[in-house]
């Protein structure tokens, strides 16, 4: 048989340096030490600096690299197991919830998410601002949309703004008797406001989970939340125990 399109394609440069990187991180770098500078690594494996950057975004990607502001390009430490939907019938804002609420306001959703609610979209809804923190460093940011109709309820003379304000439309949503949620993973881009409550550069990859919340036969409520890729692993279920790696050198779990 003869080759196929796909298997006479070469390796891309950037690809084949990926690999030389990942062994020289392995051998020659700790976890926290800080890259030499571009022009430096690019003379040294003699390629050009478009390569080079290539080849870091994707190291940056597989979680072996971190990019800080005002620091550079470190060794970035092993992931962190972060549990996602283990509580399956479960509001948002329960007694063992791991998400800080930081603030609350009033607005017209992105129409994406109107058109997720079922509601007009010109219609404000409420969009809960809250952060996760795993091992002392923030890992997730999330927006949380609930429509008026979901918490009718709520009074705004108790709860007027800010953290107040989230606690109380997470109280209300209690009340209501969940019916099911649904959730989807995918991989983005961090946006300004993300990438700065996270202490990651604009553009850095992240893993976005959108979960619906049904009540009544309807959306009851849509997070959008954003997790660091370069950081975190996302388990599902109740031990998140499975690791796996490819490498033949890391022990499997």
């Amino acid at each position: 048989m003869g080759t196929t399109q796909l298997e006479s394609v070469p390796e891309p440069k950037y690809w084949h340096l990926r690999t030389v990187l990942s062994e020289a991180l392995d051998s020659e770098f700790t976890v926290g030490e800080i890259l030499p500078n571009e022009r430096d690594l690019a003379a040294r494996f003699g390629v050009a600096r478009a390569t080079l950057r290539q080849a870091l975004e994707q190291l940056e990607l597989e979680g072996r690299l971190q990019r800080r502001r005002g620091v550079g390009t470190t060794v970035a430490p092993p992931r962190v197991g972060v549990a996602v939907g283990t509580e399956q019938h479960a509001w948002p804002g329960g007694t063992d919830e791991v998400w800080q609420p930081a603030d609350c306001t009033q607005a017209v959703p992105p129409a994406s998410v109107a058109d997720a609610l079922e509601s007009g979209r010109d219609e404000p809804v409420h969009t809960v601002r809250r952060s996760r923190v795993t091992h002392g460093q923030p890992v997730a940011a999330e927006l949380l949309y609930v429509p008026q109709s979901s918490v009718p309820d709520l009074s705004a003379i108790d709860a007027p703004s800010g953290a107040a304000r989230a606690r109380a439309v997470l109280r209300e949503l209690q009340r209501l008797e969940l019916e099911g949620q649904e959730s989807a993973v995918e991989l983005g881009s961090a946006r300004a406001d993300d990438a700065k409550e996270l202490d990651r550069l604009p553009g850095a990859p992240v893993l976005v989970v959108t979960t619906r919340y049904l009540a009544e036969g309807r959306t009851a409520a849509l997070s959008v939340a954003t997790y660091r890729a370069d950081t975190c692993r996302l388990t599902f279920g109740d031990s998140g125990g499975v690791e796996i790696h490819q490498d033949p050198e890391r022990r499997a779990s």
